[in-house]
């Protein structure tokens, strides 16, 4: 999970969802969102904008595991 984190902060993508968020908290009024709300609508926005080369780099490790545990 670690690497992960680590590629997700350096490709920029969560200053870009901290970014919608607080975009989103501020169309709807602060005391009108709540964590669900904003869960709603940024779960499918984040899953579609992981960078395509942080998805191969964790398929590429997860096969290797893989490739080893079954040794």
């Amino acid at each position: 999970m670690e690497l992960l984190r680590e590629r997700l902060i350096e490709c920029g993508w969560k200053d870009e969802m901290k970014a919608h968020c607080r975009a989103f908290v501020r169309k709807k009024g602060r005391d009108n969102v709540t964590v669900d709300d904003l869960i709603d609508v940024i779960t499918p926005m984040g899953r579609a904008s992981i960078p395509n080369s942080v998805k191969a780099e964790l398929l590429e490790r997860i096969r290797a595991f893989l490739g080893q545990a079954a040794l």
